[in-house]
């Protein structure tokens, strides 16, 4: 999953249920959908590219080929993740909406339960190429546990550590660090005359949720127990969430400007010089728009608590991704599935992945080879170390509470205020509290 609008995700599970339910309730499913428009499709597809003009550039001659395909025409807008959940919302309540659209995976539980979605039971996979293709770890944040998923994966990504080659070497720093003790050591070498160890994201809620979850298991603690109530403000989270807070607030290897930063602005400071290491998903695609050359940056795996964690604390990514869903209210569910089916085709994944720079979630995309020399690295830590955002209904309120309390955190320590254990603790419990309302 990549950005999503703060506001918007506040009100997603108070709103989301009622209202989604409302307004798909008179959606046609199964055999007998009646289609207005058998010929035409409207696709919503999700900012991926260096911008939406770039998304339209990529997209559209891979639509055109569905068409010769299929004779069926799809019409496409590029949603912006600033808009998405609203537009999804009032598509809902309105009842006009597209036949298919793309959302960030950790939403899935979310747009489940609401039944905005069409569930893909076997008898409906099975119409899209089968269940079986997708890798477990991408089917596994398509929706809640023992759950029909309510989407398809498209494209999977996960974090990893990007480093600066040049002034890794001006350092003295001959590898990159496996444990975020040398992550710290390191980032002190590297900071100095005006440019900084590490890149982060303090103003973005989502950013700063994705960092949280992978902290909190590290230190063998969740946000939700198995009943999935919160359990925000448990030692583990404390402890991991104050750690990630401390790049700026005491290990002062990343700018206190970065308490702001909520635009991808991280990424371009690394791409451009300004800082030696960067978290992100699948930056490649974005480095190089930026003027980075792929022999100027080197990748890793993102840096765990010891040289060699228990099982359980093995995490250092959360799965993140794309998936396709099909609008439950959808008057052309024939030609909806033979859409999901084209766009997760072996050809059309090895295509759009190539040119995203991200990963296929397909069992098969190990064999093809998509010129992505990053891949070897992503794929590895999706494969072995990566575990899906917590699957329960209130994931979205999830990322915005605490997502936030992590911003308020940053934005104290650029203020030159000490940010304690207890500090953190109150934010988490507060969080925790609105969770509850």
């Amino acid at each position: 999953m990549r950005r999503f609008r703060v506001t918007a995700a506040v009100a997603l599970t108070t709103a989301l249920t009622a209202t989604l339910a409302a307004g798909c309730g008179g959606g046609t499913t199964g055999d007998e959908a009646n289609n207005d428009n058998p010929k035409e499709l409207t696709y919503w597809a999700t900012n991926q590219g260096t911008s939406l003009q770039h998304d339209k550039k990529v997209l559209t001659p891979e639509l055109k080929k569905f068409e010769k395909q299929t004779g069926i025409k799809v019409k496409l807008e590029v949603i912006p993740w600033s808009s998405l959940l609203d537009r999804i919302l009032a598509a809902a309540s309105s009842g006009q909406g597209p036949d298919v659209l793309n959302i960030g995976n950790t939403w899935s539980s979310s747009l489940q339960k609401s039944g905005a979605l069409l569930p893909f039971d076997k008898k409906t996979f099975d119409k899209v190429g089968g269940r079986d293709r997708f890798t477990p770890s991408a089917i596994a944040a398509t929706g809640a546990k023992d759950k029909d998923p309510a989407a398809v994966p498209l494209y999977s990504l996960t974090y990893a550590l990007y480093y600066n080659k040049k002034m890794f070497k001006d350092a003295g720093i001959d590898k990159p660090p496996t444990t975020w003790d040398q992550l710290v050591s390191d980032g002190k070498k590297l900071t100095k005359d005006g440019k900084y160890g590490l890149a982060l994201e303090g103003g973005d809620p989502v950013e700063n949720s994705h960092h949280a979850f992978v902290f909190a298991k590290q230190h063998g603690s969740d946000f939700f127990d198995a009943e999935g109530n919160p359990t925000f403000d448990t030692p583990g989270n404390v402890k991991g969430i104050k750690q990630y807070v401390d790049f700026v607030a005491k290990d002062r290897i990343s700018s206190e400007g970065n308490a702001e930063y909520a635009q991808r602005q991280s990424v371009k400071d690394f791409a451009t010089g300004k800082a030696g290491m960067l978290l992100w998903q699948a930056a490649r695609t974005s480095l190089l728009s930026h003027g980075m050359k792929s022999d100027e940056y080197g990748i890793a795996p993102v840096p765990f608590q010891t040289a060699e964690p228990a099982k359980g604390r093995d995490v250092n990514s959360m799965v993140a991704g794309i998936n396709i869903s099909v609008f439950n209210n959808t008057d052309n569910l024939d030609g909806s599935l033979k859409f999901v089916k084209f766009m997760t085709s072996d050809k059309e994944q090895e295509a759009l992945n190539k040119t995203y720079g991200s990963l296929s979630p397909l069992t098969t995309a190990k064999q093809n080879a998509s010129g992505n020399p990053d891949e070897p690295v992503l794929r590895q830590v999706l494969t072995d170390n990566a575990a899906p955002l917590p699957q329960v209904p209130n994931e979205s309120k999830f990322e915005t509470l605490v997502g936030t309390a992590m911003k308020e955190l940053f934005a104290d320590a650029a203020a030159g205020k000490k940010v304690t254990t207890q500090a953190v603790r109150d934010r988490l419990a507060k969080a925790q509290q609105q969770m509850r309302k």
